[in-house]
């Protein structure tokens, strides 16, 4: 693989972080949905745009769709188990623990990547992950610190770590797939609607959007941030450097905090500003390699 193309695979990869830092807002636009029933109609969407890119373009669908048990395996564990755990974390312990627990899977992407043939840490990889960790666990608590760990709901912390090491565990472990198509990621997308929909059954109360304004927010969930941003994580995973995707990765919480401030459902801090820098210049400082390399 040439240093351009590696190059590319990160840039493309990293558009999903872009993505996924419009997860809050469109999510809040959709109302009382629960989640379980949110992503299985957001996978829906998802799946049915890439189905109707195939017909259009006259893809092998059958070719595409026809990979290796352990693929579907991986892919589908990594959507749904992801998704899965990390709404079992919100229900049995505080969302801003569990999601600051859940959101150790950038630094913990950059340590796996490590142990893939070819991969070498240096400080500075670590140094900016370490860096973007300290601006999203300012964004998460709020400059508040770790203080408020509670024993009684320890399932709720465990659920959060499984979460986070399952997505981690996912993005790695993708690089053995590297000749499975990033078009499969579709047919993940369906299995994740079914068994997020099933989910739904077994643990929710069913609410539906109310009205053209929140059913427009589930399309948009399912065509960026629940749709496109699987299908370049996925190429970005597999062709390019995990390293810098891993440290990029915290920007998501950072794009998504100054997005609901530019609408109008967040406030502009200290906080804000101070994560800000630790975020950008860790994923700058983790990228270096990118960087600083010529075509």
């Amino acid at each position: 693989m040439t240093t351009v193309h590696r190059r590319n695979a990160t840039l493309i990869g990293g558009t999903a972080v872009l993505m996924w830092g419009l997860l809050a807002l469109l999510t809040t636009l959709t109302g009382n949905v629960p989640p379980f029933l949110l992503a299985a109609l957001a996978f829906s969407v998802a799946t049915a745009l890439i189905v109707v890119k195939w017909l259009v373009r006259g893809d092998d669908i059958v070719g595409i769709l026809r990979q290796p048990i352990a693929a579907w395996g991986l892919g589908v564990g990594g959507l749904f188990g992801y998704h899965f755990f990390y709404f079992l974390a919100l229900r049995n312990a505080p969302p801003v623990e569990a999601g600051l627990i859940a959101y150790t899977w950038p630094l913990l992407i950059v340590l796996f990547s490590a142990l893939l043939p070819g991969e070498r840490l240096r400080w500075y990889h670590l140094t900016g992950a370490a860096a973007g960790l300290l601006g999203a666990i300012l964004l998460v608590t709020d400059g508040g610190g770790l203080a408020g760990f509670k024993s009684q709901f320890a399932f709720g912390y465990a659920a959060a770590a499984v979460c986070a090491l399952t997505w981690s565990a996912y993005s790695v472990l993708n690089r053995r797939f590297s000749d499975v198509p990033s078009d499969t990621v579709g047919g993940f997308c369906a299995a994740t609607a079914i068994l997020a929909g099933l989910s739904h059954i077994a643990f929710e109360t069913t609410v539906w959007p109310a009205g053209p304004g929140e059913w427009l927010a589930v399309i948009g969930l399912g065509t960026l941030p629940v749709g496109a941003a699987f299908f370049v994580w996925d190429y970005g995973t597999k062709h390019g450097d995990l390293r810098v995707l891993g440290g990029l990765a915290y920007a998501a919480p950072l794009i998504s905090t100054l997005v609901l401030i530019a609408f109008g459902q967040g406030q502009a801090t200290w906080i804000v500003a101070a994560a800000c820098v630790l975020i950008i210049g860790g994923a700058l400082l983790a990228s270096r390699d990118m960087l600083r390399s010529k075509p």
